[in-house]
């Protein structure tokens, strides 16, 4: 069996509807703090289970009988996320699992300015002491463009600190891939990247979104401590001006430019660009 957490949330919601297509649903159960959430899942058949990070007992309980488990990285800001993730990890190592497989990041490394990738290679070093075998979906960056470009539409600019090369996935191909990880007759051991086949930078939104909308869309660079200060007078807390200034920082210091031909054979085909992304989203 295997069993997918956070399957109640976009990325690993999506990676089960992929799951579905592939094996039979009894072969795929799910682990979710909410089970009246995914009662469209146990209406198709699957196996759902409550739990959460913090109690190891429910989550060896959803873990029962799994050959594989997909942890998804916890958006827990409020909780000690490493211990989180330790917990499950030795959690599906109890169940009796032969493989753990988790949603890491692109980049990862203990020697950023971001945050969130020292987690993910503290989670990974866990995985890899863990006695199973062990992947980790090194995805790009991927969500809601809006996020990563500001009021562009409104504005015709890109108005952003400055930024280097990055790759910035469709959910949907990061979702596909690690559902052919999952069901593939030869395992991927260890960190895998799903980048796009070559980065790309806030100019390169500017360009698409120029091409789409048939307007100028401009790149600005903002000065970083000029762009904290403008966040927090439209009500955003410093500290997490400053979270998101450091991923502007990583990417220009070269965290993120590498790019990897995995995610393009896993698919087999081309991940969505970052032009096809910003067209699905209807943007004019």
């Amino acid at each position: 069996m295997l069993i997918v957490t956070g399957a109640t949330g976009t990325l690993n919601g999506a990676t089960v509807d992929q799951l579905l297509k592939r094996i039979p649903p009894h072969h795929i159960g799910v682990s979710v703090r909410d089970p009246a959430r995914a009662q469209h899942l146990a209406d198709r058949g699957v196996r759902v289970r409550r739990a959460s990070y913090d109690d190891p007992q429910a989550l060896r309980h959803s873990f029962a009988d799994a050959e594989q488990v997909l942890l998804v990285s916890s958006s827990d800001l409020s909780s000690d996320v490493v211990a989180q993730h330790y917990r499950a990890i030795d959690a599906a190592v109890d169940a009796g699992a032969q493989r753990i497989l988790y949603t890491s990041a692109h980049g990862t490394a203990f020697d950023t300015p971001y945050p969130p990738l020292g987690i993910h290679a503290a989670t990974e070093q866990h995985l890899a002491a863990s006695g199973v075998a062990w992947t980790a979906l090194r995805n790009g960056f991927y969500g809601d463009p809006s996020q990563l470009l500001g009021a562009w539409q409104e504005t015709g600019v890109i108005a952003m600190p400055a930024d280097g090369p990055f790759s910035w996935i469709d959910r949907r191909d990061a979702a596909e891939a690690a559902a052919a990880i999952l069901t593939a007759d030869t395992p991927l051991d260890g960190p895998i990247d799903l980048t796009l086949p070559e980065p790309v930078t806030l100019a390169d939104f500017a360009a698409s979104a120029s091409e789409i909308t048939g307007r100028q869309i401009d790149r600005v660079v903002v000065d970083d401590e000029t762009w904290v200060a403008d966040a927090m007078s439209n009500d955003v807390p410093e500290a997490v001006a400053r979270f998101t200034l450091s991923m502007f920082q990583a990417t220009r210091s070269g965290h993120f430019s590498g790019s990897d031909p995995t995610l393009t054979r896993l698919l087999g085909r081309k991940p969505r660009s970052i032009t096809d992304q910003l067209r699905d989203l209807d943007v004019r």
